[in-house]
């Protein structure tokens, strides 16, 4: 006991006296730590809320839209093999005349029981009430549209049904497992809460609007456990073909569950990497720390064997030592990262509506952030730890060998009369110990590229919507037809009030094949040398549509497996669901979304139909504008309107908000980590060089003059570190655009001159700050104590 408590004292006592440098070595492991603790735990939050919302919900897992088919048809449906249970609707988008808005909106009607029953992707009821029998104007409404418009229970507003003027009355607000990620369609891949919503109507009083009584729609699935889902999907789509089926797929496909799963796979990505170079540096200074303070400590040690203390009491002791920054590190940590997780979680709920977002950090999340810290922190003293142990007590009762001096490179070369005194004892200590010179820089190096990191994002998102929406998206408003139209709808369109010029596009839903790999998407047709939707490759160079074949986006190509010249089948999901086959002519590179683009003529060839067109792209008059809205709000014919500033609005509030508070995050904790590093290089070079600098004062030399040997060499080391730091965080960047490679967006490896110079100016400020504390140290240096000699 007596020997434990020796060495605790110890312990204390090295502890305090190095306190500066630890705390900045803590603080170093907190920001790994909270990263850990943060993302993983907002991922589980995420995770979890999503599976319990599915359960409780009935959410589906089949699904399928048509033209029309007899209600009868439902029990043919339900005796397919592996079929659990079968929901029928009538869903049809419909204009909106919002009160106090210019703009058109969508809402989509979705049918519901007249009487509240159990039903597939049920509803829970945020507040009001449900709909009462034989009240056709009565509706429920998506919460977040009814949020954002600021309406509430008994407000009306207009729509026009099937061609008919109708108010529609609120009574309830709702929210569906069907549209936790609330957006339109495929073409869409942001919700939109100000011109898309969500109304759920009875079946009787929207089937007899639009002429479906005794007739359905859409279909949706749950399946027997044990169940193919592949084998329910083919026999369903061959009940479905003869009543105009668009082809049925899973839930994996499903366009809200496939954007909220990708959400929360990236966020596990980002709970991996980020704490893991944060822990790495932290691991990294914990080696140079302990490695220094044993090299200062070789008497202590001898003296310590010499009264019998074993190998292994003393590796404990300096253990502790560093297990004790570890656990303050990891306290704090875990504290931040609460907090911070708490804050990411409470984010997602601006994006993905769920009934109850619970932020829930479990044992194992804290548990094994403890585990990763102490991880990380015996890692980086293991080396240092065995050195100690190993030293035999006479030899580290002498003082370490003089180093070895010898003329600098400058002086060998013969330009020692361009450096002052000063300047070759700086370079000289750097040629002497090129390895601790080496380590230090790697260390400062780090701090840059985790600088440079915390803006990539900032960066990438101006290039993705400088890309997207000002060099492929140039329209100003694009419309949507319920159903394909004639071609001499393209004229009325172009005649339209404020109207500028109008490219119209086809639609067409199809399931595109290669080989074994299949994916659904709209087909788009656009008219070549068109001015309004372009196609650029990585260069932003125009491409020119081909007469036939068709154009990928790089992503899609990468999924289906092929590159231009492949053939791919193209399996065409209205109509008459022809199937054909298509080569692929080009890829080009979007960053948002995913598409397939021909030539509108080879298009309308391959569908074997005249001139349809599915909509237009406009570019309008900013005088007539509101003209043009309130006539789209009014025309049947019209289910969608979308609006170019609105999208990027929209991207900028989904992916740069998703990312706001990472980035926020992650510059902070760069910061933290920038300074953690170079302050510790600089104290611990007092440390090392506190006698040699005691006796330079001793002959003559001022403080000022030693300040500069001290500090000269860590601007040295700094300077060096920085364009290191540059190309390291580069490469980061390289690994994060590889993670965010999605299909709902791809962040672009592009980082700019202003992110090298922020990480530059905070490491300089840093390495100013560190200087200014460390030269107040050697201010106060004690030359009496420091030059006694162990002899």
């Amino acid at each position: 006991m007596k020997t434990l408590k020796a060495l605790d004292k110890k312990l204390i006592r090295d502890l305090l006296r190095l306190r500066g440098q630890i705390i900045a070595i803590a603080l170093v492991v907190a920001c790994g730590i909270a990263s850990f603790v943060s993302m993983l735990s907002a991922y589980e939050s995420l995770k979890l809320s999503q599976a319990t919302y599915y359960q409780e919900y009935h959410f589906a897992q089949v699904f399928a839209q048509l033209k029309r088919a007899p209600e009868s048809l439902t029990a043919q449906i339900r005796e397919i093999p592996g079929v659990a249970q079968v929901q029928t609707r009538v869903i049809a988008d419909v204009s909106l005349d919002i009160p106090g808005r210019d703009e058109p909106a969508t809402g989509r009607l979705i049918s519901i029981p007249e009487r509240q029953m159990p039903i597939l992707n049920d509803l829970y009821m945020r507040k009001g009430r449900y709909l009462e029998p034989g009240r056709s104007d009565e509706v429920l409404i998506s919460e977040n549209f009814a949020q954002v418009h600021h309406l509430d229970l008994g407000d009306s507003l207009g729509a026009v049904i099937n061609g008919r003027w109708q108010k529609l009355r609120i009574v309830g607000v709702a929210l569906s497992p069907e549209y936790v990620y609330s957006i339109q369609g495929t073409g869409d891949i942001f919700p939109d809460n100000e011109r898309f919503g969500v109304f759920w109507m009875g079946r009787e009083a929207l089937g007899t609007a639009f002429n479906m009584d005794g007739a359905f729609n859409d279909v949706t699935l749950t399946l027997m456990q044990g169940a193919i889902e592949a084998d329910v999907i083919f026999h369903l789509d061959k009940l479905l073909e003869k009543y105009g089926g668009f082809g049925a797929y899973g839930r994996k496909d499903q366009l809200s569950n496939r954007f909220l799963s990708e959400e929360i796979t990236q966020l596990q990505g980002t709970a991996t990497i980020v704490p893991s170079i944060f822990l790495g540096i932290a691991a990294f200074l914990l080696h140079i720390l302990l490695s220094r303070i044993i090299a200062t400590q070789r008497d202590q040690i001898a003296v310590l064997k010499a009264f019998g203390y074993n190998n292994v009491t003393i590796g404990l002791h300096y253990l502790k030592f560093v297990l004790a920054i570890a656990f303050t590190g990891a306290f704090l940590g875990t504290a931040l990262g609460l907090w911070f997780g708490a804050a990411v979680t409470k984010n997602y709920m601006r994006f993905f509506s769920f009934p109850i977002l619970r932020y829930e950090a479990g044992t194992g999340v804290i548990a094994g952030a403890i585990l990763i810290s102490i991880g990380a922190a015996v890692i980086g003293a293991f080396m240092a730890v065995q050195k100690a142990v190993s030293l035999p007590p006479a030899e580290a009762m002498r003082p370490e060998p003089p180093a070895h001096f010898r003329p600098t490179m400058i002086e060998r070369l013969g330009f020692q009369n361009l450096v002052s005194p000063v300047g070759r004892m700086i370079l000289r200590n750097l040629e002497r110990k090129p390895i601790q010179a080496l380590l230090s820089i790697v260390g400062i190096s780090l701090a840059v590229a985790i600088l440079v990191v915390g803006r990539y994002s900032t960066d990438a998102m101006q290039h993705m919507i400088d890309v997207q929406y000002r060099n492929v998206q140039r329209e100003d408003v694009t419309i949507v037809f319920n159903e394909p139209r004639p071609n001499r709808v393209r004229y009325e369109v172009a005649n339209l009030p404020g109207v500028l010029r109008a490219e119209p596009f086809r639609a067409v839903p199809a399931r595109l094949r290669f080989q074994h790999r299949t994916y659904r998407i709209a087909l788009t047709g656009l008219e070549v040398g068109g001015e309004l939707r372009r196609l650029v490759d990585r260069n932003l160079r125009t491409l020119k549509l081909p007469e036939n074949g068709v154009i990928l986006t790089t992503k899609l190509a990468e999924i289906l497996g092929v590159k231009p010249g492949d053939v791919l089948t193209v399996e065409v999901l209205e109509g008459e669901r022809p199937t054909r086959t298509v080569a692929v002519a080009g890829l080009v590179d979007e960053l948002i979304g995913l598409s397939a683009y021909m030539d509108i003529r080879a298009l309308n060839r391959l569908m074997q139909e005249g001139g349809t067109i599915s909509g237009a792209y406009l570019t309008a008059d900013s005088l007539q504008i509101d003209r043009l809205y309130a006539l789209l709000k009014r025309t049947p014919a019209v289910s969608g309107v979308s609006v170019r500033e609105m999208a990027i609005a929209r991207f900028q509030e989904t992916i740069a908000g998703s990312l706001s508070i990472f980035t926020t995050v992650l510059v902070i904790f760069a910061c933290v980590i920038a300074f953690g590093v170079v302050y510790n290089a600089a104290r611990i070079a007092l440390s090392e060089r506190s006698r040699e600098l005691a006796t330079l004062r001793v002959i003559g030399f001022t403080q000022a003059e030693i300040a500069v040997i001290l500090l000269g060499e860590q601007a040295v080391l700094t300077l060096v570190a920085i364009p290191l730091g540059f190309a390291i965080g580069f490469a980061l960047c390289a690994l994060m655009s590889l993670t965010y490679n999605s299909e709902l967006y791809r962040i672009p490896l592009v980082v700019s001159r202003a992110s090298f110079a922020f990480a530059f100016v905070v490491v300089t400020l840093a390495a100013i700050v560190s200087g200014a504390i460390v030269r107040r140290q050697l201010v106060n240096l004690d030359l009496v104590a420091v030059l006694k000699t162990r002899e």
